[in-house]
C-alpha cells in the first residue's frame, strides 16, 4: 500500500496558540522570576536531549535550522527563498514544518510518533540554504548533507518509531530487537536497578559476542559497574550520555540554588544536581521526595527523565522540565477535591483491598506554564512515575490552565450543531474537571500486589480475594518488578485509559461537580460535554493507528480508543455513530450521544469494565490485561472504514508558543511571541545560545557510531 505523504505534512493552516503566561508571571516576587527563570533555563537546555532520544536525524536538522535563521531574519530568509524558486505555499511550507519540529523535539510526532516531513522538496531546501548566510559555514552544508536524503523519506521502516527492525528510535542502538530489551529488562530486575535514565546499545564482536552497552544520561564520564555475563551475553553499564547537555542542565539548576524558597527546595534541586552529574537514579528519586514536601509553592516545576511513552520497549523515559506560576483561585478547587478524595475513592469499583492503604494527600495545583521543554505539552500530570514513591510515599497532581484554555477554535467534525455549540461552551470547564480526576483520583489511586524481598506481602494473601474470580490472589509484583516492567509497551495506554475511566464515572456525581462550581442544569451540560468529548476523542483517534503494522502508537490515543468501544457495546443507542454524506458530497460520520444514557448504561459499562483494569493491575496479570485490553483496542473493518473518513476529514493540531525569561541588570522579565509559525521559529532561536547547539552537534557526533 503507497505512504500516504499527506499524513506526515504538517498541514500550512495549523493553529498556533500562545502559552500566555504573562499574568502568572507577574504574581511572582523578583527572587521567585529568577528561580523560575534558571529552572526554566535548565529545562530548556536539557531537553536538548530528547532530539538525541528521538530519531538519527533530529539533532542535525536542529542544528541546520538554528543556523539558518539565525543567521537572518524570516523576513531575509524568505526573500532569498522566492529567489531560489519557493512559492509562498511553499515558504509557508517551511516555516510550518520547522515550528513543528521544534514543537515535537523531532522530525516524529510527539503526540502519535509517526514521522514530519517538509511539504518542500529537499532540493530547493539545500538551494536556500547556499543562498542564505548560514551557508558560507562549510559545517552547515556538510550537516545539511548528512539529513537531506531522509528528511522527506518515507520509507517502510521510517514511517513510525519503534524497535530498528520496524521503525526509529535512538533509545537503543539500531540493532536492538524487541528480545534484546526484553533480556536487558531481566538484567535490570536481577539487580533490582531502573531503566528511566538509560540507552541501550549493542555491538557483536568478530567472535560472535554480544556485548550490551547501557548508558546513563550524565555530565560525568566512566564505568559505573564493569561488564558481567548475563544469559551468555557481557553487558556493562557507563555513564556519560548527552554529558555536554546534562552539564548545562545542571549548571543552570545550580544557579537557581540560591533562589530556593525553602529547604526543601534547596534540596530537591541539590539532589537533581547529583542526578545529572552522576546519572545515578536514586539521587533523582531522593530529589522527587523533597519535592513532594514542597507543598503548594509560588513556582512549581519538576525535571528529568520522566515519561516512558516513546520508548519501543516502554521502560526508558523522554526527558522533560517545566516551570509554572499557582493560580491559586482555581487551586481551592482541587484541593477541595484532595480534602475528600479518601471518600470519593470509595465510589471506585474495587474495595478497599486493592486501594493504597493509606491515602497519601498530594499538593494539587493549577498551575500556568512559564516553561515546558519536552516534545509535548500536557494537560495535566500526577508525579513522580516512581512506583514505590508513588504507592507509599505520596505525588503531587498539577492542571495547566493556561494549556488547556489555549484553544483554537476549529469546526469540531461529526457533530451537530447543538453538540458543537456545547463543545465550544463548555470544553474549557469539562476538560478541567476530566484533568483534576484523571490525574488525582486515577493516576492516584490502587494498590499494587507485591511480595517483598524478605518473602512478605504488602497484603493479606490469605484473606484478598480476587475481584474477578474470587478466588485467592494468584499473581503479584515479585522483589524488583515495577508496573512499567512488568507490562511494559502496554503500560501506558493501560494506565491512561485507567484514569480516564475514573474521569469518566466521577464527573457523574452531582457533588463532585458542586466542588469545581457547577450545579443544576450547568453541572448536566458539564458532566455531558464531559462524555461526548472524551468517548468522541476515542473515535478520532483512529487517525493515529497505524494500519499497516496493525497497532496502535499513541498511548492516549489507544487509551481513548479502548473506552469508545466499550460504550458502543453498551449497546442501547447510548453511542450511535453513523456513516453519512458530508456538504462536500464526500464520506462522512455523525456522532451522537444519548445524555440520558450516561448514568443507566455509560456509567454501568465504563465502571465494570475499570474494575477488570484494576485486578489485572493490581496483581501484575499481564496476560489478562493484555488480552482484556487488546480484544477492546481491537480495529475492524467498521473501524478502518472510520479511520479513512476521520484521515480524511482531519484537522490539523494546534502548535504552542511558548515564552522565553531573560535576565538583564539582574532583573528577570519575560518575552512573549507571535502566534504563528514565525513566532514558533523566534522563539527557539532566541531560547538557546550558540555553544549549546554545538554541544548538542557534539553528542550527535558521539552517537554516531550507534546509528
Amino acid at each position: 500500500m503507497p505512504v500516504d505523504r499527506n499524513l506526515h505534512i504538517i498541514p500550512n493552516d495549523s493553529p498556533v496558540c500562545q502559552l500566555d503566561a504573562e499574568d502568572a508571571f507577574k504574581t511572582l516576587s523578583e527572587k521567585e522570576r529568577k528561580y523560575a527563570h534558571f529552572v526554566a533555563k535548565a529545562s530548556f537546555d536539557g531537553a536538548l536531549a530528547v532530539f538525541l532520544q528521538v530519531s538519527p536525524e533530529s539533532a542535525p536538522i536542529f542544528y541546520v535550522l538554528y543556523r539558518l535563521f539565525k543567521a537572518e531574519s524570516v523576513e531575509q530568509l524568505k526573500e532569498k527563498a522566492l529567489a531560489v524558486g519557493f512559492s509562498e505555499d511553499e515558504w509557508q511550507a517551511l516555516l510550518i514544518y520547522a515550528a513543528a519540529f521544534y514543537s515535537n523535539s523531532g522530525n516524529y510526532k510527539g503526540f502519535g510518533d509517526s514521522k514530519i516531513v517538509p511539504a518542500v522538496d529537499q532540493k530547493k531546501i539545500r538551494a536556500l540554504i547556499e543562498k542564505s548566510a548560514a551557508g558560507s559555514d562549510e559545517k552547515v552544508l556538510k550537516t545539511w548533507e548528512s539529513v537531506e536524503n531522509v528528511i522527506g523519506s518515507l520509507e517502510d521502516k521510517e514511517l513510525q518509531l519503534g524497535f530498528g527492525d520496524k521503525g526509529v528510535t535512538c533509545y537503543h542502538s539500531s540493532n536492538i530487537t524487541k528480545a534484546d530489551a526484553e533480556k536487558i529488562d531481566r538484567f535490570f530486575k536481577a539487580r533490582n536497578v531502573e531503566s528511566w535514565n538509560s540507552r541501550l546499545f549493542k555491538e557483536v564482536g568478530a567472535d560472535g559476542k554480544t556485548t550490551y552497552t547501557i548508558k546513563l544520561a550524565s555530565s560525568e564520564e566512566g564505568v559505573v559497574a564493569e561488564a558481567v555475563e548475563f544469559e551468555g551475553d557481557v553487558v556493562q553499564i557507563v555513564k556519560g550520555d548527552y554529558a555536554l547537555v546534562m552539564k548545562r542542565t545542571h549548571e543552570w539548576l545550580d544557579k537557581a540554588v540560591p533562589f530556593a524558597a525553602n529547604k526543601n527546595q534547596e534540596e530537591m534541586l541539590k539532589k537533581y544536581i547529583e542526578h545529572f552529574k552522576n546519572g545515578d537514579i536514586n539521587a533523582h528519586k531522593d530529589g522527587s521526595r523533597y519535592w513532594i514536601k514542597d507543598v503548594g509553592p509560588a513556582v512549581e516545576s519538576y525535571i528529568g527523565f520522566i515519561e516512558n511513552y516513546r520508548d519501543p520497549a516502554g521502560t526508558r523515559s523522554e526527558f522533560e522540565g517545566f516551570v509554572a506560576a499557582v493560580n491559586k483561585e482555581t487551586s481551592k478547587k482541587f484541593l477541595t477535591l484532595v480534602s475528600r478524595a479518601e471518600e470519593i475513592l470509595k465510589r471506585l469499583p474495587w474495595g478497599p483491598d486493592y486501594e493504597k492503604d493509606t491515602f497519601l494527600k498530594p499538593d494539587f495545583t493549577a498551575l500556568d506554564v512559564i516553561a515546558f521543554g519536552s516534545s509535548g505539552i500536557p494537560a495535566g500530570i500526577n508525579i513522580p512515575n516512581y512506583d514505590d514513591i508513588r504507592q507509599n510515599e505520596g505525588f503531587k497532581n498539577v492542571s495547566l490552565g493556561n494549556v488547556i484554555s489555549a484553544q483554537p477554535k476549529q469546526k469540531m467534525n461529526f457533530l451537530d450543531e447543538h453538540d458543537e455549540e456545547l463543545m465550544f461552551k463548555f470544553h474549557k470547564d469539562s476538560f478541567e474537571v476530566q484533568v483534576g480526576l484523571h490525574e488525582l483520583l486515577g493516576h492516584g489511586s490502587g494498590k499494587l500486589f507485591q511480595k517483598n524481598a524478605d518473602g512478605t506481602f504488602n497484603f493479606d494473601n490469605t484473606k484478598v480475594k480476587d475481584i474477578l474470580t474470587g478466588g485467592p490472589i494468584a499473581t503479584w509484583y515479585e522483589p524488583g518488578e515495577t508496573w512499567s516492567s512488568k507490562f511494559g509497551p502496554l503500560a501506558s495506554a493501560y494506565e491512561e485509559c485507567r484514569a480516564e475511566a475514573v474521569g469518566y464515572v466521577l464527573c457523574c456525581d452531582s457533588d463532585i461537580l458542586e466542588i469545581f462550581g457547577y450545579t443544576g442544569e450547568l453541572a448536566q451540560d458539564v458532566k455531558y460535554v464531559n462524555w461526548l468529548s472524551e468517548i468522541r476523542a476515542g473515535l478520532m483517534a483512529l487517525e493515529f493507528y497505524q494500519a499497516e503494522q496493525k497497532k496502535w502508537g499513541q498511548a492516549h490515543c489507544y487509551a481513548r480508543y479502548v473506552l469508545t468501544k466499550v460504550v458502543l457495546e453498551a449497546g442501547q443507542g447510548f453511542v450511535k455513530i453513523e456513516e453519512t454524506k458530508g456538504e462536500d458530497g464526500k464520506a462522512d460520520l455523525h456522532f451522537k450521544l444519548d445524555r440520558n444514557l450516561i448514568d443507566s448504561v455509560g456509567r454501568p459499562a465504563v465502571n465494570a469494565f475499570l474494575a477488570k483494569l484494576q485486578a489485572y493491575k493490581s496483581t501484575g496479570d499481564f496476560e489478562g490485561g493484555k488480552k482484556l485490553f487488546e480484544f477492546y483496542g481491537a480495529v475492524g473493518e467498521t473501524e478502518l472504514h472510520w479511520r479513512d473518513v476521520c484521515i480524511a476529514r482531519r484537522k490539523p493540531r494546534r502548535l504552542f508558543v511558548q515564552p522565553n525569561t531573560v535576565e538583564n541588570s539582574g532583573e528577570v522579565s519575560l518575552v512573549t511571541y507571535p502566534s504563528d509559525a514565525s513566532g514558533v521559529i523566534k522563539s527557539f532561536v532566541d531560547r538557546y545560545d550558540s555553544a549549546a547547539i554545538e554541544d548538542l552537534y557534539a553528542c550527535w557526533k558521539n552517537d554516531q557510531k550507534w546509528f
